[in-house]
């Protein structure tokens, strides 16, 4: 019989790689992080090693990485989520890649979060933008509206995914791999048979020329050594060309460009004349408002969101709660209403006030 001490930490497995960026991609692999993580993660640790003149980081430590990160503050001015991930990644490099649990990491202060009320877009707003926009960017903007998805999760849908009988999208591997589904708008069904239309004939085109199928998650491509080439899986906005899989290397489809619907998205509110920040995620947030306003139940909006947690969801009420005039300004108690000028009371500079 063997004996477990249950205070040992548990072995990791030995890296294969001999290069330290390549040892970091494949622990990040390992530990299942997505890829625009492992691509900021390595980006910083390059940064960080070659801003200290290409040392080991073995040979550096808490004083080489304090001064990094003041550097980012300080010089570069980042903003504090970009202070944080750049110390996450120095802090996995550190722990993981090189298994130094050494005091200072805990000692590292970490910049507080900070709190952003989201731009939301009116109805109206929501109705000039849509009208300007067509083609497939305009369907994937009504569709953020129409749902609330984020744009990677609206990119990244299969056609098995939609479902019009039962009027629904199911959302695979979101954010914090979480599952779930969301309800299909009506007003866009007709547009979205269209576009599988186009995707189908992407995939005969595919599969006529022998191409490898489309990205499958996890370990299904080695389960399912096919189902990358079957319809189903296929991309329901496809890439109209073919491109090489960062991690894998292999040509094959991928989904549509993401800075495609940014780019749309931005002429749409200029030529709309609206004077807002308006990104891709600002459609999602309308969405979570619009809802809000129809008094749709706080836990429902969060389950379409996917917010593990009802506390980002509670933002868009702080919202609504100014827009619907709950709160009352004291100025309405000091002034008369809008309309009754009150300039007239008041002599102008190098004037004498005149009385009855």
């Amino acid at each position: 019989m063997y004996s477990i001490n249950k205070t040992d930490k548990p072995r990791k497995p030995p890296l294969t790689s001999t290069r330290l960026l390549d040892q970091v991609r494949e622990r990040l692999r390992y530990l299942h992080y997505s890829l625009r993580t492992e691509q900021s993660y390595v980006c910083w640790v390059r940064w960080y090693i070659r801003w200290h003149d290409v040392r080991r980081p073995r040979d550096m430590g808490a004083k080489e990485v304090k001064a990094f990160l003041s550097m980012l503050a300080n010089v570069r001015r980042v903003s504090a989520s970009t202070h944080r991930q750049a110390l996450s990644a120095l802090l996995f490099l550190y722990k993981e890649v090189l298994d130094m649990d050494l005091p200072w990491l805990q000692e590292i202060g970490r910049t507080a979060p900070s709190k952003h009320i989201p731009v939301v877009l009116t109805a109206e707003e929501v109705r000039l933008i849509l009208t300007r926009m067509d083609g497939v960017t305009g369907l994937l903007a009504r569709l953020l509206c129409g749902t609330g998805l984020r744009l990677r999760e609206a990119l990244s849908l299969r056609v098995k995914d939609v479902d019009f009988d039962r009027r629904v999208v199911i959302v695979r591997e979101g954010k914090g791999a979480k599952d779930r589904v969301v309800m299909l708008p009506d007003g866009i069904r007709v547009a979205l048979q269209e576009q599988l239309r186009y995707s189908r004939a992407l995939w005969e085109g595919d599969r006529k020329a022998n191409l490898p199928g489309v990205f499958l998650p996890h370990a299904l491509e080695a389960k399912y050594p096919r189902a990358g080439q079957a319809w189903a899986w296929h991309w329901v906005f496809p890439s109209p060309t073919v491109s090489t899989d960062p991690q894998t290397g292999i040509i094959r489809r991928h989904y549509l460009y993401p800075e495609r619907l940014q780019r749309a998205l931005k002429r749409a509110v200029a030529d709309a004349g609206i004077a807002k920040h308006v990104s891709v995620h600002t459609l999602r947030h309308s969405f979570a408002t619009h809802l809000l306003q129809a008094n749709t139940d706080t836990r429902t909006v969060q389950e379409l969101l996917g917010h593990s947690d009802v506390n980002p969801t509670m933002i868009y009420t702080h919202v609504l709660k100014i827009e619907a005039g709950t709160t009352a300004s004291p100025l309405g108690r000091l002034l008369p209403p809008t309309g009754q000028s009150t300039m007239s009371a008041v002599p102008l500079a190098g004037q004498r006030a005149k009385f009855c």
